[in-house]
């Protein structure tokens, strides 16, 4: 949770409403000054090369490997994530941070393309100057993937952590900036006001993560003068659990992904379609598995499932859960509130009558709807306007033949919807605009350029 003075920004744990820290809060009409910094440190920054780049970062994954455990604990401390998630994001981030790097680093060497006339050389090149506006719920991982293959690119970046966990940005852009040259990345906090001034400003490239309403707002902002927009939005993901389906494992997989980071996930489960001749003994174990989640003090390491990120958070997850029963949903556990923690929730009897089986919910609940047919199951996946990601659990090439017929970006089948090493993260619909991670990824990042040199003396072919 977030306070905003006067020129401070307040960082509240929100498991104890304890001050975590504070920010010098960035005033917005010294966004354009910063900018104008970024723009004369990206001609050197560029001139390094993407040799001269990699050689300058590569040291810096081993120092997020030293500080890792001291981030954990503050992404714990800012924001509630449990002492497991938070110090696995913090240990991950670190340790994916060099084979990432490389990563980008081979995805924007020069291809080189050839026909019996004409040798064509494409070049991925820097932008200029790029924003990084991420999110509170992985503010680490978050960050890291709009930074790194933006710096590695040749951009500048100015980077925008959110308001709610401020102190774990700047603690991330800290260690970078051990390494980085003046300039090259800078760091800008605050609010809307703050965000708004920074799209505004003259920069290149935008890439955000967060809500659907707040994308919409930074692509028509961005429109005029046409620049380049990364967009990861909410996701509303479904999880379909056909009759042949391990019912253990999707009960399991229904839990874990509902429930984790008190499911402020961007692809968590939110609604479960289960066929209706399986359907009592899988909501028996979802059940059954929930009330083994231990939730409590998130610095506690048996604890599973901590707070929301703030009262806000809570209110808006509790408002859908009291339409959902006045609509006829069955509380089958959990749905107790206390500070700011909700128990996990359990709610069967779900349909589409329901404003909960649409609006992006960001909290520990778990929605089950029952259908008959493949064909309904898709029918009612696909009633969305989001496509982040999904799930299918069921034998597999039955499974692999219902997700064909899913609109997301990502499927995951008998798993989550994440990729093997590589592939991008993509949400589609209106849940993504263009997409991050792995080779195409990093490229969005990049702007192509084509040099072409005749072969040999040729006429038009016209």
């Amino acid at each position: 949770m977030t306070a905003i003075a006067t020129n401070t920004l307040e960082s509240i744990n929100p498991a104890t409403g304890e001050v975590v820290g504070t920010v010098p809060l960035t005033p917005a009409d010294e966004i354009s000054a910063i900018v104008s910094k970024a723009t004369v440190a990206q001609h050197d920054w560029n001139a390094l090369g993407l040799e001269g780049r990699l050689r300058l970062m590569r040291p810096i994954a081993d120092r997020l490997i030293e500080v890792a455990p001291e981030i954990g604990r503050l992404i714990t401390s800012e924001m509630g994530k449990s002492t497991p998630e938070a110090q696995g994001e913090a240990t991950y981030g670190a340790s994916k941070f060099e084979s990432e790097l490389v990563s980008a680093f081979e995805a924007f060497q020069p291809e080189e393309m050839a026909d019996e006339h004409t040798r064509s050389i494409l070049y991925r090149d820097a932008l200029g100057v790029s924003a990084a506006i991420t999110p509170w719920n992985f503010p680490m991982l978050m960050p890291q993937q709009c930074i790194l293959p933006s710096l590695m690119a040749g951009n500048c970046v100015i980077f925008k952590p959110s308001e709610e966990t401020p102190l774990v940005g700047q603690a991330y852009a800290d260690v970078l900036n051990e390494f980085l040259p003046e300039g090259v990345l800078q760091i800008v906090h605050g609010a809307d006001d703050q965000g708004k001034a920074l799209v505004a400003s003259d920069i290149n490239l935008v890439a955000f993560t967060g809500s659907r309403e707040v994308g919409a707002k930074i692509l028509t902002a961005c429109g005029p003068d046409l620049k380049r927009v990364v967009l990861e939005l909410g996701g509303k993901d479904a999880l379909i659990v056909l009759e042949d389906a391990d019912i253990d494992a999707a009960a399991s997989f229904a839990v874990q992904n509902s429930f984790r980071n008190s499911g402020q996930v961007c692809v968590s489960t939110e609604r479960i379609y289960v066929e209706d001749s399986i359907a009592d003994d899988f909501e028996n174990l979802v059940v059954e598995k929930t009330k083994e989640w231990k939730q409590g003090d998130p610095t506690d390491e048996t604890v599973k499932i901590g707070p929301m990120v703030s009262s806000m958070q809570r209110d808006i997850v509790l408002a859908q859960l009291k339409q959902a029963l006045k609509d006829g949903a069955v509380l089958r556990c959990g749905g107790e509130t206390k500070d700011n923690y909700i128990e996990p929730t359990v709610l069967t009897g779900c349909s589409h009558d329901m404003q909960i089986m649409h609006d992006e919910t960001f909290g520990p609940i778990c929605c089950i709807q029952r259908f008959t047919g493949d064909e309904e199951a898709v029918a009612l996946a696909n009633e969305t306007p989001y496509g982040l990601g999904g799930a299918v659990y069921g034998e597999t090439q039955h499974a692999m033949n219902v997700a064909r017929q899913l609109t997301p970006g990502m499927v995951g089948i008998n798993k989550g919807c994440g990729g093997s090493e590589g592939t991008p993260w993509v949400g589609a619909c209106q849940s993504g605009y263009g997409y991050h991670s792995g080779r195409d990824g990093h490229r969005q990042f990049t702007q192509v350029r084509v040099v072409s040199i005749p072969i040999h003396e040729m006429k038009p072919n016209y």
